[in-house]
């Protein structure tokens, strides 16, 4: 309302009131002013019985006539009758009269409080009115504000519509990059393998050529009929050059800690080399993954923090071109990180358990995660979805892929057994029961080892070309520190490196079956190891927070 409008609401309000009280007492005035009617024609009345009874009195006493006494008195005793009567009738209605004058008082009384009332209301509607003129300034402000935000909003919504369609070329640009980089590394890989190959052939070729001189030297010379010493001498030279011309092998044995750090704030739990550069990723029991750079000489400085887990990290793993990071949790979900600015990318959420073990499956757009809830499942994360679950029956620890395209997956179950699946079907493809619970996994650079550590305190060596188990590795001092105690193969495969309850890393061999060394430096059980694929650096980690790097840096 406008103006003087509430004005004339207010006034007919009140005189709606007005008359709506007023109606309340309309019967007591009426029936007051009858009964002040009433009064005045009984005291008329009674005045003029009054005479009538003075006069009969009055003409008695003087008539005295006895004949007439008798009808005299009974009309007297009438009239006094009457007059009692009377008399109780006016006592009444003075009665009345007074109950009448003391309602009319208290609803004086109560009309006198109705006005106070109604002027403290009117004190509230005059301050509600400027209130309510205030308030619609104020709303005429906000409405301008939000007119200029929607436009500024629009504006926004636009750009970013425009920058998310030029964020989508560059990451389908970026794709393809990594692609074209993730098979420029297979096959360099594969070049290196063959140069590995035929530097072996060409040093198992020089040592057969340099044993045959060595023998023919030796022939000579006792043929010439040296002396003992002389010969000795001779064996002696000849073993040194057999060992100088044995071939070198890329992984050498690590016996000497390099650094040592403390990763986390509590239990680390997962440790992994990035396959591109000397950059190390832990997971930890306080929801983080570190970044650790080691490229400096004999220093290791904190490269960054991957958060957005909410409970503990359980494994980590790089893709291939070392771009993109995948890291497990305790809180029933996976996340993928870009390591170049360690930015939260995606978040898989579906498992009903904690998850154990995420691994990139053939290309950085999809991921394989294992649960404890007892499936498996695939993300694409192109979709951003679960394309595929698959029921294992038992809770899954680790996992690995077994070729480059990801159709072969192979877990490891709480009930002992190691799963063959393939992507294309359902239900698993084979599979093989160990003596205890299986708590990590690797494959060899070739894909025909796997390498199982098992709850029973060994390492099993199993030929994935016959499925069968080829080598057991135990020793009496090693012992299986937690259910994801992670063990690794070297870069070459020749030798195998584990973490024990006991605080040290056992390495074997594993062409030979003889333990290697015996690493020593943690005051906790060993969680998980990872070996660097170029230079052959090994990286430990406990649950007590400690990360060591064995080597030369």
């Amino acid at each position: 309302m406008e103006g003087g409008e509430w004005r004339n609401s207010i006034i007919s309000q009140l005189q709606a009131r007005n008359k709506y009280q007023t109606a309340a007492f309309q019967d007591v005035i009426t029936f007051q002013s009858r009964l002040f009617d009433n009064v005045n024609t009984l005291k008329n009345e009674n005045l003029q019985l009054t005479l009538v009874n003075e006069r009969i009195r009055y003409s008695t006493s003087e008539n005295g006539i006895s004949s007439a006494g008798g009808g005299s008195n009974e009309r007297v005793q009438a009239l006094e009758q009457k007059i009692l009567v009377q008399q109780e009738e006016l006592t009444n209605l003075h009665r009345r009269r007074g109950e009448s004058a003391q309602q009319i008082i208290n609803l004086n009384a109560k009309v006198h409080d109705l006005e106070k009332q109604l002027q403290a209301k009117d004190i509230v509607i005059s301050e509600n009115t400027a209130l309510i003129a205030s308030l619609r300034a104020e709303i005429q402000l906000y409405e301008n504000n939000m007119t200029e935000l929607e436009g500024l909003n629009t504006v926004l919504r636009d750009e970013h519509q425009a920058l998310q369609i030029a964020f989508a070329a560059i990451e389908e640009k970026l794709r393809k990059a990594q692609d074209e980089n993730r098979t420029l590394v297979e096959r360099l890989i594969k070049y290196k393998s063959k140069d590995a190959d035929k530097m072996n052939e060409e040093n198992e070729h020089f040592l057969k050529k340099k044993s045959d001189r060595v023998r023919r030297e030796l022939e000579e010379a006792a043929r010439e009929g040296g002396s003992r010493g002389s010969i000795g001498s001779a064996g002696s030279s000849a073993e040194d050059k057999i060992l100088d011309s044995m071939p070198f092998y890329a992984t050498a044995l690590p016996t000497k800690v390099a650094l040592r750090f403390d990763a986390h704030e509590g239990d680390v739990n997962a440790v992994k080399w990035s396959p591109t550069e000397r950059t190390l990723a832990t997971g930890g029991s306080d929801r983080k993954v570190k970044l650790w750079d080691l490229s400096k000489m004999g220093t290791v400085e904190n490269k960054g923090t991957l958060v957005g887990s909410n409970a503990g990290v359980m494994s980590v793993d790089f893709d291939s071109t070392g771009a993109y990071l995948v890291g497990a949790s305790n809180d029933f979900a996976s996340r993928v990180w870009t390591v170049a600015d360690q930015r939260l990318r995606h978040t898989l959420t579906g498992h009903s358990a904690k998850v154990m073990a995420a691994k990139f499956l053939g290309e950085p757009t999809k991921v394989i995660t294992g649960s404890h809830d007892r499936t498996l499942k695939i993300w694409d994360l192109r979709s951003k979805m679960c394309t595929e679950t698959k029921f294992a029956g038992s809770s899954c620890n680790d996992l690995v892929t077994s070729d480059s395209a990801g159709s072969t997956i192979i877990s490891g179950h709480f009930d002992k057994t190691i799963r063959f699946w393939d992507i294309r079907t359902e239900m698993s493809a084979n599979h093989i029961v160990l003596q205890g619970k299986i708590t990590s996994l690797d494959l060899s650079r070739d894909s025909n080892y796997l390498l199982a550590c098992v709850r029973d305190d060994t390492i099993q060596l199993i030929d994935l070309r016959q499925n069968t188990i080829v080598r057991t590795f135990s020793h009496e001092a090693f012992k299986v520190g937690c259910d994801w105690s992670r063990a690794a193969f070297g870069p070459a495969g020749r030798l195998l490196a584990v973490g024990a309850a006991d605080g040290a890393a056992y390495v074997w061999n594993t062409h030979s079956g003889k333990l290697e060394a015996t690493l020593k430096d943690h005051s906790a059980a060993v969680t998980a190891v990872s070996w660097h694929p170029q230079s052959g650096l090994l990286a430990s980690v406990d649950r007590g927070k400690r990360a060591v790097i064995w080597g030369d840096l």
